[in-house]
C-alpha cells in the first residue's frame, strides 16, 4: 500500500509503504506529520536508540540531529502545503538570522519551512529546522510579537530540549522510551490529540514525569527567548502580549480548533504573569510600526483568502477603517487586484505607493507582476533585469525575473538565470521546480531530469529522484564530467536512503 500527498506545486508524490514508513519514522525520530498519526506506537517496542556522543549534555550529537532534521524536512515538504513566496521567505529568514545572532544557539545551520496554514503555529525540529505557519503572522500584530514566538523556538534548539528529554525519559522509564519519543515528536509539530494519544500509551508515572519535564523546558525557553529579544533590541513586553492574544484565541475555540501552538506550548495565566514580570526587568520599548512586517502580513492575508476577489474586498474594507498600516493595506489591495486579473486597477493603487519609496523591493516586484498580468512580460523582465544589476543575486528578484522570462518565451535565458541562482539557493524546492519547467521548454531534457531529481530529493521522494537521475545518466553520452556528477548524486541518494532505513 502506498500513500500519496500533493505538494504546493500540484504534483502527487508517492511516499514509502506504510509498514516500512512506520519503522523508519520512529527509528529516525521523524514522526511529525499529522496525516500519519495513526501509526506511531505500532512498531516501537524494540526501538534501540544509538548513543552518538555528547552524553554529558544530550543523547544525540549535533551532527546526528542535523542529519535527522534535514531528513525530516525532506519528508515533511511532501506532506504539507508549503509557501513558495520568495519575499515572505526572505523576510522570515532575515528575522531568524537577526534573532539567532543574539541567541545562545551554537549550531547555526538553520533551515526554514513556511506552511500555508492559517492556524497559530511555529515549531523547531532537532537539527535546526524552524517551521512557521503563515497564519501566525495574521495573529501577531507586530514584528516583535512574531519575534517572541520564533525566539522561543530558537531557545528549544539552543537548549537541546529534544535530546535532553529523550535522555531524561530513557533514564526514568527505559521500557516506555519509544512510546514517549513518538508522542513527544508528534506534539512538537502536529500537536493535539495525536501526540497525547501516543503519550497515553506509556505508563501513567512516565507521563507525569515527562509533562513536568516539558513544563520546565517551556519555562527555560521563555527565559532564554526573552534574553534573545532584549539583546536584539526588541520589546520584551511583546511576549506577554502575544501569549495573551493566543490564550484569548483558545477561549473561543473548541476541540481541534484550539491553536496548534497552544496544544504543544500550553499557556496559563501563571505563565503569562511570569512572562510579564520577567519583562518588567527591562524598559518597555516603543517601536514604530515596522512596514516590512506589515507588508508581509498583507501578503499572508492575500495567500490565505479563499479567492482573490475575497482578498480585494477585505483590503478595501481595511482602507475604509483604521488599519494598523494604511500603506500595507493598499499594498495588499495591489497584489489582490493583480491576482484577480485586474492589473489596471492594481497599477492605479500602486502609483499611490511609489512616491514614498520608489526603490522598495515589494513595489518593484508588484509592478513587474502587473506587467505580466497585462501580458507584457518583456517589459517586466527589462525592469527586473535593471534592478538585478543593482542587487545581483537577490532571490525574490531573480525568481520573478525567471518567471517573466519564461512567460516571454525566453526559456534559454531563464535557464541560465536559474542555474546560476541554484548555486546560491540549492535548498529551494520551487527554484528546482521552475528550473525543470524552463529546461523542458528549452529542450534540455537531461537538465530537466536533473532538476526534477533535486526537486524530489528536497521533497523526500528518493525513489523518484533516483529514477530521474538514471534518466539523465542515459543522455550524458561521452560527457564523463557530467556523468561523474550524476553518479555522485546517485550515491548521495543511496546514503540518504541508508539513513532512513538504519
Amino acid at each position: 500500500m502506498l500513500m500519496t500527498a500533493s505538494n504546493s506545486h500540484g504534483i502527487t508524490l508517492s511516499t514509502l509503504p506504510v509498514n516500512r514508513y512506520c519503522a523508519w519514522v520512529l527509528s529516525a525520530l521523524l514522526l511529525m506529520v499529522p496525516a500519519l498519526t495513526a501509526a506511531p506506537v505500532r512498531a516501537v517496542e524494540n526501538l534501540k536508540l544509538p548513543n552518538l556522543g555528547e552524553s554529558s549534555t544530550s543523547l544525540f550529537s549535533s551532527e546526528y540531529e542535523h542529519k535527522l532534521g534535514r531528513a525530516w524536512l525532506r519528508y515533511f515538504r511532501s506532506q504539507v502545503n508549503t509557501v513558495d513566496d520568495p519575499l515572505l521567505f526572505a523576510y522570515l529568514e532575515d528575522l531568524i538570522f537577526r534573532l539567532v545572532t543574539h541567541s545562545e544557539l551554537q549550531d547555526r545551520r538553520l533551515e526554514l519551512v513556511v506552511v500555508n496554514n492559517r492556524t497559530i503555529n511555529a515549531f523547531a525540529v532537532p537539527g535546526g529546522v524552524i517551521g512557521i505557519h503563515n497564519g501566525l503572522l495574521l495573529h501577531a500584530q507586530t514584528e516583535d510579537e512574531l519575534a517572541t514566538v520564533i525566539a522561543h523556538e530558537i531557545a528549544h534548539l539552543s537548549q537541546r530540549h529534544f535530546s535532553r528529554r529523550v535522555e531524561f525519559q530513557k533514564n526514568q522509564q527505559p521500557l516506555t522510551l519509544a512510546a514517549m519519543l513518538a508522542g513527544f515528536v508528534l506534539m512538537a509539530t502536529a500537536g493535539g490529540d495525536a501526540g497525547m494519544a501516543a503519550l497515553t500509551a506509556a505508563q501513567a508515572a512516565a507521563q507525569d514525569q515527562a509533562l513536568r519535564y516539558s513544563r520546565s523546558n517551556e519555562a527555560e525557553a521563555d527565559r532564554v527567548a526573552m534574553q534573545t529579544i532584549v539583546e536584539a533590541g526588541m520589546d520584551p513586553h511583546a511576549a506577554s502580549t502575544m501569549f495573551e492574544r493566543m490564550l484569548q484565541a483558545s477561549r473561543y475555540a473548541t476541540g481541534s480548533r484550539v491553536p496548534e501552538f497552544l496544544r504543544t506550548h500550553p499557556l496559563s495565566e501563571n505563565r503569562i504573569a511570569d512572562t510579564r514580570n520577567r519583562a518588567r526587568q527591562y524598559p518597555k520599548k516603543i517601536r514604530p510600526t515596522n512596514l516590512d512586517y506589515q507588508l508581509m502580513r498583507a501578503r499572508v492575508m492575500n495567500q490565505l483568502s479563499d479567492t482573490p476577489e475575497e482578498a480585494v474586498a477585505a483590503f478595501r474594507k481595511q482602507l475604509e477603517g483604521s488599519p494598523r498600516s494604511t500603506t500595507a493595506a493598499r499594498y495588499g489591495l495591489v497584489i489582490a487586484l493583480t491576482d484577480a486579473g485586474r492589473p489596471d486597477e492594481a497599477a492605479l493603487e500602486l502609483d499611490s505607493l511609489w512616491a514614498a519609496e520608489p526603490d522598495r523591493l515589494e513595489y518593484i516586484i508588484a509592478d513587474a507582476r502587473i506587467e505580466m498580468a497585462r501580458n507584457n512580460p518583456h517589459k517586466a523582465a527589462e525592469k527586473l533585469a535593471a534592478r538585478l544589476r543593482l542587487s545581483p543575486g537577490n532571490h525574490p528578484l531573480t525568481i520573478t525575473y525567471a518567471e517573466a522570462l519564461m512567460q516571454d518565451q525566453q526559456s534559454h535565458v531563464a535557464e541560465q538565470v536559474l542555474a546560476e541562482q541554484s548555486k546560491r539557493k540549492a535548498n529551494d524546492p520551487y527554484l528546482w521546480y521552475l528550473l525543470a519547467e524552463v529546461r523542458g521548454l528549452a529542450g534540455n531534457i537531461q537538465g530537466l531530469h536533473e532538476a526534477r531529481a533535486e526537486y524530489f530529493i528536497l521533497n523526500g521522494v528518493l525513489d523518484e529522484a533516483e529514477k530521474q537521475l538514471r534518466h539523465a545518466l542515459k543522455l550524458v553520452g561521452n560527457d564523463y564530467t557530467t556523468g561523474a556528477r550524476i553518479n555522485q548524486r546517485l550515491t548521495d541518494v543511496a546514503r540518504m536512503r541508508e539513513l532512513l532505513e538504519s
